[in-house]
């Protein structure tokens, strides 16, 4: 370790300084007083994004660290300053959800804050422990947050299922991990990837398998989604909302470090293996999605059709399809967060709004508040104009590009499929009667970001110029 790795690492050093002193804090703080913790969370990601973006704007090409186990390029940087945006939006969403239904406690912002550095860690992984560490971390602190309401028996029985399930798939990406390193005799991806022993090793492309279902599984891609509307379902609308968003950013991470930086060799094998899982992903989310009575499910099921999206991006194998897939990953983070965010909005007394019911006569109920909504499930259907539509463009060109034309006609076709659950939430708020006449409140703070997450789309829809320059900067050269 020298100065110059302390230095680099300074952004995730302040996460773990902010996780830790949130933790210490909530012993000794008075209960009412625990506004506070909220506080200092955002004010300690507003210094981490301001030592990533400072790093962003000095390093022109990548610097491994710590022996080269971690690598700070820009993809790592832009990535993490996603990932505050991301962290900071679930904080204001979930402080006024924690508070009406009694939960505000500060192991959720210190919960949150070790999900954000396992997410920090694995994008800037250069190394299998580290991949892995980075991995559980994210993990093992998202068990504990499905089940943060103990009263609520379908937490806990939501949270046995993702830990079972969770371990399962960390076990085959392990084996998978290890069966790398006895082939290449390394540890650090480039070192994978430089070795000689490829040629025509069956074995590979047997380990392969092993690390797809880890990537599929982390991104909630079918046939290793079963976990995924369970999941949602049953934790707390907080938490899965923090699912739906920040965990995506280092799943796409994963996928490009392990697949491009790793098992580039194997291009073609894993190629023909996301093709797949990718097609699978996007019928199967879009038809299951529209069967499904509660929002959390639905949403959960859309969730599997845009990480279908996402992987053909990634599966194309060049920089204009990871460029896309990144683009995608930021631009589902926001549209995920800000839809959780109207469930967490129109929840109250106790009892979440996750029936589709809920949503019905909302603009009566508050006009400003469903067209918000309005915007967030466009987004999501890839009505064009907004965010979701560039979205979903750059990949489908992607995978044109690579060849897969019927690929490309599949994604086209389900994503008219898909549009329908969409336009029934719209729908319903627009030309069903209200359920109830109670007024829908919310703090300043609240609406001011459920506003600004919203309005987004439409923003980052006319002009996705800045964005797309971004990620494609980010892979060129």
């Amino acid at each position: 370790m020298t100065p110059a790795d302390l230095h680099f690492a300074i952004p995730e050093l302040i996460v773990l300084l902010l996780a830790s002193t949130v933790l210490l804090l909530d012993l000794y703080i008075d209960p009412r007083r625990r506004g506070m913790l909220h506080f200092i969370s955002l004010l300690g990601l507003l210094f981490a994004a301001m030592t990533t973006l400072g790093e962003l704007t000095a390093v022109d090409k990548a610097q491994h660290l710590f022996s080269g186990t971690m690598v700070r390029d820009r993809l790592g940087d832009v990535l993490k300053l996603f990932a505050y945006v991301v962290t900071a939006v679930i904080f204001v969403y979930a402080k006024h959800y924690l508070q009406v239904f009694k939960l505000f406690r500060g192991e959720f912002h210190a919960l949150v804050l070790f999900v954000l550095l396992g997410v920090m860690v694995l994008i800037s992984a250069a190394n299998l422990v580290t991949v892995y560490l980075g991995l559980e971390l994210i993990a093992l602190s998202s068990y504990a947050l499905v089940a943060f309401n103990r009263d609520l028996p379908r937490c806990s029985e939501a949270a046995l299922k993702y830990f079972i399930l969770g371990s399962l798939a960390s076990g085959l990406l392990l084996y998978g991990m290890s069966l790398l390193y006895g082939l290449s005799g390394s540890l650090h991806l480039a070192n994978i990837a430089a070795a000689t022993l490829w040629g025509d090793q069956w074995i590979a492309t047997f380990a392969l398998v092993f690390i797809i279902a880890g990537i599929a599984f982390k991104l909630g891609a079918a046939p290793f989604h079963l976990w995924v509307p369970d999941v949602y379902h049953g934790a707390p609308a907080a938490v899965t909302l923090m699912l739906s968003s920040l965990p995506k950013l280092a799943a796409f991470a994963m996928a490009y470090r392990l697949l491009h930086e790793a098992l580039v060799p194997l291009f073609v094998q894993w190629q023909g293996m996301l093709v797949i899982v990718a097609a699978l992903s996007i019928i199967l989310g879009n038809l299951v999605a529209i069967a499904q009575s509660n929002i959390k499910r639905m949403l959960a099921y859309s969730t599997i059709s845009h990480m279908g999206f996402l992987l053909l991006g990634v599966l194309a194998g060049n920089a204009a399809g990871f460029s896309a897939a990144m683009f995608y990953a930021i631009i589902y983070a926001l549209m995920s967060a800000g839809a959780f965010g109207v469930v967490i909005l129109l929840s109250g007394h106790g009892i979440e709004a996750e029936n589709l019911d809920d949503f019905k006569g909302l603009n009566q109920r508050h006009p400003w508040y469903a067209f918000m909504m309005l915007l967030l499930m466009a987004s999501m259907a890839g009505i064009p104009v907004l965010a979701g539509f560039f979205a979903k463009w750059l990949v489908i060109q992607a995978v044109l590009d690579a060849g897969f034309t019927w690929l490309a006609i599949l994604a086209l076709v389900f994503s008219v499929v898909g549009a329908f659950y969409y336009l029934r939430v719209i729908k319903l708020m627009y030309f069903d009667e209200p359920r109830s006449e109670q007024p829908v409140t919310a703090p300043a703070d609240f609406r001011l970001i459920l506003s600004a997450n919203s309005l987004a789309q439409l923003a980052l829809g006319l002009f996705p110029g800045p964005l797309i320059a971004l990620c494609t900067a980010v892979f060129a050269g």
